[in-house]
């Protein structure tokens, strides 16, 4: 593995390197880091995984102030042709959970050169509803005070995984935590720029030229395979699966199913290098 910096308008964005193949950059959920892909590399054996650490996330440079998923997908364009430089290719594909669905979204709609395909995951084209604001709006002044402690580290874990997750699964939980913990207080410039500050997306998905995979989940009310259908309907090449047993992160959650919803997806628009699914596993 090896990790460089990319020196973006958001400030240093750090990205670890690994495995070998044609280059996959990932972009994480609020609330997490890299780390939350770890459980997804073994699943994308075959690829260069370039992880990157979004802005107060991870090894990446605080945020002073907040931004917007423009500027986020400005520093983007800035990462990824660093790793085209470093790799010899001229584009990338992209996979973002939330956060990274929405800058890859933006990203492929404004240079429309730079991917190959995009996989947005957990990542509604709309902004975020009344009732999720007022509860971010309400929380917001706890973090500043406390940090993701006590009522807002319950609220964080509640609302990236599900029932089943934080009873049975402590290390998934753990991984969550520990970014938590990293990032501190200097997480709030980045949850108003990556969720209050959401806009609409549907003009991006609408210019989207390249291949696109929507993945939603079973356990996540707003976004759903049934909201996410009409907006695939109305792109150029889009198609939608739907994760069981996950909320908001199912690479964390649900890694196997979730790396062969990808694999399939490279596979059937024909692009990059990847591993057979063993017989008989179960398809997305």
């Amino acid at each position: 593995m090896a990790e460089f910096y990319v020196h973006t308008e958001l400030g240093r964005l750090a990205v670890r390197a690994i495995g070998d193949g044609p280059p996959v950059v990932l972009w994480h959920s609020m609330f997490v880091d890299s780390h939350s892909w770890d459980r997804l590399i073994p699943e994308l054996a075959g690829r260069s995984l370039f992880l990157i650490d979004g802005p107060s996330a991870g090894r990446s440079d605080r945020m002073r102030t907040p931004a917007d998923i423009s500027a986020c997908a400005r520093a983007a364009v800035t990462v990824v042709e660093e790793i085209c430089r470093r790799t010899g290719v001229d584009r990338v594909d992209w996979v973002g959970n939330a956060w990274g669905g929405h800058v890859g979204l933006e990203l492929a709609a404004r240079r429309t050169d730079l991917l190959s395909t995009l996989v947005a995951i957990s990542a509604p084209t709309f902004p975020i509803d009344d009732a999720i604001r007022r509860q971010i709006n309400t929380l917001l002044p706890i973090y500043r005070l406390i940090g993701p402690r006590g009522p807002v580290r319950s609220a964080v874990v509640t609302a990236l995984f599900t029932d089943a997750t934080r009873a049975h699964d402590p290390s998934a939980v753990a991984i969550a935590e520990s970014s938590l913990r990293l990032s501190g207080r200097a997480m709030v410039p980045a949850i108003v720029t990556a969720i209050l500050r959401r806009t609409d997306l549907e003009w991006a998905a609408r210019q989207l030229t390249c291949p696109v995979l929507f993945v939603t989940t079973d356990d996540r009310g707003e976004w759903t395979a049934e909201q996410a259908r009409p907006v695939a309907e109305c792109m150029a090449d889009a198609r939608v699966v739907e994760i069981s047993g996950a909320r908001l992160i199912p690479a964390l959650e649900q890694p196997t199913a979730t790396g062969a919803a990808i694999r399939r997806f490279w596979a059937e628009v024909g692009v990059g290098t990847w591993v057979r699914l063993p017989h008989g596993s179960s398809q997305p």
